[in-house]
């Protein structure tokens, strides 16, 4: 029975509360959810593809994601998470469905699914915006609860080097018996396009990742095939998509009074060079210019971010840097700009020093959000030319 395949884990150390998952199936209305008709906006923006079946033992169900492709910004503003959970459940149990049509016709060995996550450019900012890590942190959930047989193997390619931060979250929402399956790769086709190739036949594959397979149009990529996703447009967003725009809750963000003329200063430690910065904050009312410069050993500046307006009164300015050798990075507000702006500065030196700099300001006090968050730096072991051992990221 198919409640009953999902719920088959025989992984003693992975136990499945089937009671649990059956009442999230009633829950979620899983059974209906083919009858179920999604927005228009996630229909025509949900990265997501079948692009055939491997040969592997058996012909397993092989699925393709654009992972980048996925803007989640646009969607939680176009949608509620309901409804893009709703999605991911729907395209869950449609390729389950193929791998079970599989499994009748080449025996119970076919009925997994396998995926190869593109994630050629990569930009974490997104999801260091609160609303979109949590939808993926729930979703991860959600299979680990409910779907932990159907995955064959993970392939994860075009691995950016920041794409470690990432992971190194993830993986601790999931099983060892999860993690087993995933098998990553940096950005180099060479290593990863025969690998593929030993696993698919070339007609079942995509060209633009090493197989022969192209749409009518000679299109590399399949799109009819495999929705590349993409910017969702701001005509989708929801009348009240303004209020989904701050992630700032007290729970994980500091708030402060910068008086005017005055400075915060704040303690922040940065052993190792090659550690990431990332930075989250919201100004009330004002918007202000925001750069990075970084100081090296030489006691000469490096423009990391050429200084420029954001509209942090508006939407959370947020962003992650890496100080490439030992040096004093700094972020800031030029000294010229009027009275309404706040100045900002982060000290990367001996002192390892943050600065909230309001004293160019003589009329205005300024509340400020923030968050802001040191990462080591990332092995190189993590990105290697074959594929990483993704328990040891």
């Amino acid at each position: 029975m198919k409640d009953q395949r999902s719920f088959t884990f025989a992984i003693k150390s992975l136990p499945l509360d089937c009671s649990r998952s059956m009442k999230w199936r009633e829950k979620w209305e899983v059974e209906t959810l083919n009858t179920w008709e999604p927005p228009e906006v996630i229909k025509k923006y949900y990265p997501s593809g079948l692009a055939g079946f491997d040969k592997e033992g058996a012909p397993d169900v092989m699925v393709v994601i654009p992972f980048a492709g996925l803007d989640m910004w646009g969607m939680l503003h176009s949608l509620n998470k309901a409804d893009f959970i709703r999605m991911t459940i729907k395209m869950i149990e449609t390729y389950q469905e193929i791998a079970w049509e599989q499994s009748k016709k080449c025996g119970q060995a076919a009925g997994t699914v396998s995926a190869i996550i593109d994630m050629e450019n990569f930009n974490l900012r997104q999801y260091a915006w609160r609303p979109a890590g949590e939808v993926v942190l729930s979703l991860i959930q959600m299979y680990e609860a409910n779907y932990p047989e159907i995955l064959k193997t993970c392939y994860i390619i075009n691995a950016p080097k920041i794409f470690a931060i990432a992971f190194s979250v993830v993986k601790n929402f999931l099983n060892e018996y999860t993690l087993n399956k995933i098998k990553i790769f940096k950005n180099d086709p060479r290593k990863y396009q025969p690998l593929l190739l030993q696993i698919i036949d070339d007609n079942q594959l995509p060209k633009h990742y090493g197989g022969t397979m192209t749409d009518p149009d000679g299109d590399p990529t399949c799109p009819s095939k495999i929705h590349p996703g993409g910017k969702v447009p701001k005509s989708f967003y929801l009348k009240n998509a303004d209020d989904k725009g701050s992630s700032l809750t007290t729970d994980s963000f500091c708030t402060i009074v910068v008086k005017k003329g005055e400075k915060l200063k704040l303690p922040y430690i940065v052993a190792q060079e090659g550690s990431f910065l990332k930075w989250e904050f919201k100004t009330e009312g004002h918007d202000i210019k925001f750069g990075v410069l970084c100081k090296n050993a030489d006691e000469k500046d490096m423009v990391v971010i050429p200084i420029h307006r954001v509209t942090s009164h508006t939407v959370d300015e947020m962003g992650v840097i890496t100080c490439p050798e030992p040096a004093t990075c700094e972020l800031y507000n030029p000294k010229e700009l009027d009275v309404k702006y706040k100045i900002l500065g982060i000290y990367w030196n001996l002192n390892n020093m943050v600065v909230f700099d309001n004293s160019y300001s003589y009329l205005r006090n300024k509340k400020l959000h923030y968050s802001i968050q040191v990462t080591p730096p990332i092995k190189m072991s993590m990105l290697s030319d074959e594929e990483v051992v993704v328990k040891d990221i």
